[in-house]
Order: structure tokens, then C-alpha cells, then sequence
């Protein structure tokens, strides 16, 4: 055999042998593909081509008292457009029609959508940003407009649809109903929606979807797909008309004293349900919005609406009663080393423990207060803690303030600590726990836990309910009790709230003014900063609502006292809630006989059937009420002029004979 051919046989063979390790080689791959690492390429085969996504459950509604939405999830659309698929001639021939239609929707001029139409097909912009939040309504009409009816892929639209939260109200009551957290989108903490989150958000759902082509996926079956479960509605306690109400006299009057901020509760007294708060606070361009809760975590200094609850604990213990006197002396009392004034100049003089309160006197409280217990100080401050206003109330809100009613032994104690507590110094409450005390005296001394939910419903059926919860049955005696509401209606009536009475509408309540940030003294001498309040309830006998008005370092120049600047807000609120919404009276046992009443008519009957067998004087009586009387005697009855009877024809005191004519002579 020649070498050439020798030379190209052993080049064939090398060159089969070389084929035959390569295709062992894939026999081998292949086989440790399927038996060996088959399961971990099959896995990522299926990662990549299915998977599965979450689908949010649906969250509930938050409503108010009456079925009114406060808050509630809708979808919204933002819409884009992918300048890159459109083909030439349906972009040609649809950028002007599209433009135009875009012009009456969304209100610009129809050249700036060409210009920035064609500025996105020249850079291949494959996520132009045409619209945000649109609504449904206006999602439909977009994707009718023209060149985008033709689809994503023809038409170049791109819809992203996403759930917000909507508050029908807008940003009233916005503290109290709650929102998302800004910084994290899809969480709750402040309001209703943070409190009742759990049961408002419901449970998320698991689908697997399959992806087609160009980053779509369809749903295939699974046997452990999950179905979101849709969030629980609330109901809440607020009454959408006085939460108005609320707002507009707080906002009003904020605005009118140059205030920093204030709030409104609005509580019903028998069942503790809060129908109305108000937050309002001044931002850096001198407007108000709902910046904090100030009405369920703001504790401060109460100032003089702690009088009432100092009075009532003297009252019951018996230590003082109504006509003690105590001398207030010319305005200024030097206690423990300080200085005690009144607001009026040359100050009361000697007057009764109930005018002291009527008028407000710092040093009559101070004095009542601290000759009855300064040798037992707690004697006084474990009563007011028996009522549990040294705790919080246990609302489900986040962020109540912690009260602080000291004792004897605290490290903020001193000898002047229980007269400065007496006209509400020395102690810290929030806004909602000195109303709980007010409502429990319109409430002839039942103290209730304030709530803002009536239930919470899944559809139409009822899943929890909030009732009353009583949280002392008798604060104190009845007698003590009736006492602190004539002293009440009596502020209004002639005390510091005076300027508020009206005849027509009786309300009860104690004015308050307090000094705040009063830390450095020449600071403040120099910018004088006080809270006014005013609490109280309506009406004054039998009372429906109570309420509480607190604003924040008012103005000194146009006024800072209660009953000036929170006083109006009161009276605004407790008028317009009742000119809107009044009282209906209900009468209960219409069927009781009453004896007398029932003797009265049996004798006024026989009389009159006595009278129908004579002719009445009817001299005097309005010519209709003559004719009246005498035709239903059987009488024929002619007038001759107006006015009232001057003479009749027929004498008083003969016999009636039917079907006689009788002329009346009237003038």
C-alpha cells in the first residue's frame, strides 16, 4: 500500500475515533442530563417559563355611621406608550386624530402631544409617560382614542393599573381615618386603617401563570393555587354631618386667632361612640391640615378643665360642699413661696366653692384644695386616679398620650404640686381623656369608654361588634353629681362662659386657660403662649353630645382666654348639630291613664253637654269660633259684619231649639 494512502486511512481512522469520543461524550452528558442533573435543568426550564405571582387580596372599606365610605381601595391607570412598535404608516396616519383626542382629555394644547409624539418615535422611547391616575371612566376613553384602539403591540399602549386609597372626605378627618405610610407604600400604622389593618387587609392569593411571548403570562391550573381572601369593612362611629361641622368651626377659628393647632371631639354621651374629631395644624404657608392626632396623643398641662374634676373629688369626699367660702382676696394669694392670680383685677374677694368655680379663680381651687389635703395630699390623688385618668384609655389608635397625675413621693412633687393640680398644673391629660371625665358627669356619673367602631362586616354580614363598654358605673354620688351640673350650666349662665349663653339653647361646660411653654419666664414674658379649651356637653339637661374644643397658642393680640377663642367653636358645633341634625323627642308609656287628668275631662264633659241645651253667651268670641260653637248646637248661624261678637239675637240662657236662625252682630 502506498504511504500516501497509508497517511489517509490513519487520518480517517483518527478522525472517526475523534467522532466516536465526541459522541460518547454526549451520550455520557445526556445521560448524567437525564438521570443525574435532569431534575435541576428541568426546574430552571420551568423557573424561567412559569412562576408564581402573588395576587393581592381586595382591602376593605372604612365606613362612616350612617354607610357613608370614608375610605375605600379603587383602581387607577397610568398609561404609557411604546413609540417603537407603531409601524410608520399607522403613526403618520394617527398622530393627529390621537393628539386631538388627547387634548380634550387630558386639557393641553393638541401640538404638544405631537411634538412630544415624535420626539419619542425619533429617540425610540419605548416608555413615553402620556398619563397618571386616570380613572376607569377615563382609562376606557383612552384606550378608544385613536392608534392606541389598535392594542399594545399595533397601537403601542402600555396600561399599568394599580389599587389607591381614596378618602371621599378628602383631608377632613384624615388623621382619624389613616392612610398609607409614605415611606412605605401598602402599610398602615396611624388611624382606623393602621388600628384595624388586620382585619382591613385581608389575605393575599397565590396564582401560577405560564409566559407566552414579549413578557406575557397566562394562568395555568394548580392544584395549591390560594384565592385572596378580600379584607373586612368597618364600620365606624363617625357621623360624616358633624365631623363637617367639626372641621369648619375648628378651621374657622384657627385661621381667625392665628393659632398653631387645635383640635374637636365629639362624643355621644350615653354610649361613649366618638361621632366627630378634628386635627388641624398650621404648615409653613400658614394654611391647616391634618397633621397630627392631637385629640388622641397630644398630653399637656389642662389647665382650668381640671377645676372640675378637682371640685368633684372635694364635692364627694365631703371636705368642702358648694357654699363653702373661701376668700380669693384682691386677685393675688402667695402660697408656698409663689404667687397664685386671678384673671380679674382686684380679684373676687370672698366667695362660695361654686362661684370660685363659676368664675374660674386659680386661688380659690388652690385654697379649697390644699387646706383640705395638704396633710393628706394622696387623699385627693388616688381618687382622681380611681377614675383612671392616670391611664390611658386602651383606644385601639396608635399613639395615645400617657397622662400623668403625680402623688406625694413622685419625683415631680413638691408642696406646691397639689394647689398648682387644683386649677390643672402639675399634671398632664390628653384632649380625649378630659372628655371621657366630662362625659361621665352629663352622664349622671357613668363613665364610658370612648370607641370609633360600631362592627366590622364581611358583605352584608355583621363579623364583630363594639358596644358600650362602662368603665366606672358611678364616678361619684348623685347628689355630687347634680351639683357639678348646675355649676356647669351655671358658667354658661353667668360664669366665665357667660358670653356663650343663649335662651334658646342651653349647653354646659367649663372654660379653660393655660399657660404653655413657660419654662424660661423671661422668654415668655416677652411671647406669651397659652392653650385655651373649653369642654362640656348639650344640651344642658339631658344631654345627647359632649364635646371638647383645645387650640394652641392663639394670637395674644386678638385673644386667648377659653371662652373667646375654643367657647365659639363649642357653641358653633353643639347649634349647627342640632340645626342639621335635632333631637327628636320620644314619648314612652302613651298608654298610661292619668287618674286626675281622666276625673277632669268627665267633668268638663257633663258641663258642656249641660251648656248644649242653652243658648251660650257667645259675646266677645272671634265671629268663626261663635259660628263653630253654635252650628254644632244645631243652630242657624248669620253674621252681619267682622271682627268679634258685639250682640246676638237670641238671649243667652234659653233653650236651644234646632234649626232656629241666631243673627250675630260682630265689630
Amino acid at each position: 500500500m502506498p504511504i500516501e494512502e497509508k497517511n489517509i486511512l490513519n487520518r480517517l481512522y483518527f478522525v472517526a475515533g475523534g467522532m466516536f469520543l465526541f459522541a460518547l461524550l454526549i451520550a455520557v452528558k445526556l445521560a448524567d442530563i437525564q438521570f443525574v442533573e435532569g431534575d435541576k435543568y428541568r426546574d430552571l426550564a420551568l423557573k424561567n417559563t412559569t412562576q408564581n405571582f402573588t395576587i393581592p387580596a381586595n382591602r376593605g372599606n372604612v365606613y362612616a355611621d350612617d354607610g357613608s365610605l370614608l375610605a375605600s381601595s379603587v383602581p387607577k391607570y397610568d398609561i404609557y406608550f411604546d413609540a417603537v412598535t407603531v409601524s410608520s404608516e399607522d403613526f403618520k396616519e394617527n398622530l393627529v386624530p390621537l393628539s386631538k383626542e388627547l387634548s380634550k382629555l387630558l386639557g393641553r394644547n393638541p401640538s404638544y402631544y405631537q411634538k412630544r409624539l415624535r420626539k419619542a418615535r425619533s429617540n425610540k422611547n419605548r416608555y413615553l409617560k402620556i398619563a397618571k391616575d386616570l380613572g376607569y371612566s377615563e382609562y376606557v376613553m383612552m384606550k378608544k382614542m385613536p392608534l392606541f384602539r389598535k392594542g399594545p403591540y399595533r397601537g403601542g399602549i402600555i396600561v399599568r393599573q394599580k389599587t389607591v386609597r381614596e378618602h371621599p372626605m378628602e383631608k377632613i378627618g384624615a388623621r382619624l381615618v389613616g392612610d398609607e405610610d409614605r415611606n412605605r407604600p401598602g402599610h398602615y400604622v396611624v388611624g382606623l386603617e393602621g388600628a384595624f389593618n388586620e382585619k382591613l387587609k385581608g389575605k393575599e392569593g397565590k396564582r401560577l401563570k405560564q409566559k407566552i411571548a414579549k413578557g406575557q403570562w397566562k394562568p395555568v391550573y394548580d392544584e395549591n393555587e390560594v384565592e385572596p381572601q378580600d379584607g373586612y369593612d368597618v364600620v365606624s362611629t363617625i357621623n360624616v354631618n358633624m365631623q363637617d361641622i367639626a372641621h369648619h368651626a375648628l378651621l374657622k377659628q384657627l385661621e381667625l386667632y392665628e393659632a398653631d393647632h387645635g383640635c374637636v371631639i365629639v362624643m355621644e354621651v350615653a354610649t361613649g361612640e366618638i361621632k366627630a374629631v378634628s386635627n388641624l395644624g398650621k404648615n409653613k404657608n400658614g394654611g391647616y391640615y391634618e397633621r397630627l392626632n392631637y385629640a388622641v396623643g397630644e398630653s399637656t398641662e389642662p389647665g382650668s378643665t381640671f377645676k372640675t374634676i378637682a371640685m368633684t373629688v372635694a364635692l364627694d369626699q365631703k371636705v368642702i360642699d358648694t357654699s363653702t367660702v373661701v376668700d380669693t382676696q384682691e386677685g393675688r394669694f402667695r402660697i408656698y413661696g409663689r404667687t397664685i392670680t386671678d384673671s380679674k383685677r382686684g380679684g373676687y374677694g370672698k366667695i362660695s366653692a361654686a362661684r370660685a368655680l363659676e368664675v374660674s379663680s386659680n386661688i380659690g381651687l388652690a385654697r379649697l384644695i390644699d387646706d383640705a389635703y395638704k396633710n393628706n395630699p394622696n387623699k385627693f390623688t388616688n381618687q382622681v386616679r380611681s377614675w383612671g385618668l392616670n391611664d390611658v384609655i386602651g383606644i385601639p389608635i396608635k399613639g395615645e398620650g400617657v397622662p400623668d397625675i403625680p402623688q406625694k413621693g413622685s419625683s415631680n412633687w413638691s408642696r406646691n404640686a397639689l394647689p398648682s393640680m387644683a386649677y390643672g398644673y402639675n399634671l398632664k391629660m390628653t384632649p380625649l381623656q378630659i372628655l371621657t371625665f366630662y362625659n361621665a358627669i352629663a352622664n349622671n356619673g357613668t363613665m364610658v369608654k370612648p370607641h370609633f367602631i360600631k362592627e366590622i362586616r364581611s358583605w352584608n354580614q355583621q363579623v364583630e361588634t363594639f358596644s358600650t363598654e362602662v368603665i366606672h358605673e358611678q364616678i361619684a354620688s348623685e347628689t355630687t353629681i347634680n351639683k357639678i351640673q348646675e355649676i356647669l350650666l351655671n358658667i354658661v349662665k353667668r360664669g366665665t362662659g357667660k358670653s356663650l349663653y343663649s335662651e334658646n339653647f342651653s349647653m354646659a361646660g367649663k372654660t379653660g386657660t393655660a399657660r404653655t411653654e413657660y419654662g424660661n419666664i423671661e422668654a415668655w414674658n416677652k411671647d406669651r403662649k397659652y392653650v385655651s379649651s373649653f369642654a362640656g356637653y348639650f344640651p344642658a339637661k339631658n344631654p345627647k353630645y359632649s364635646c371638647i374644643v383645645v387650640i394652641h397658642k392663639p394670637s395674644t393680640t386678638k385673644g386667648y382666654y377659653g371662652a373667646d377663642v375654643t367657647g365659639p367653636v363649642f357653641k358653633r358645633i353643639a347649634q349647627k348639630i342640632f340645626t342639621d341634625s335635632p333631637i327628636k323627642a320620644e314619648v314612652t308609656n302613651i298608654n298610661v291613664v292619668d287618674t286626675a287628668l281622666a276625673q277632669d275631662y268627665e267633668n268638663y264633659y257633663t258641663k258642656v253637654q249641660a251648656v248644649r241645651k242653652k243658648v251660650p253667651n257667645v259675646a266677645g268670641m272671634a265671629g268663626m269660633d261663635a259660628v263653630s260653637l253654635l252650628e254644632n248646637m244645631g243652630l242657624k248661624v248669620k253674621i252681619e259684619g267682622n271682627g268679634s261678637v258685639k250682640s246676638q239675637s237670641i238671649p243667652s240662657g234659653e233653650a236651644v231649639k234646632k234649626g232656629q236662625t241666631i243673627i250675630l252682630t260682630l265689630s
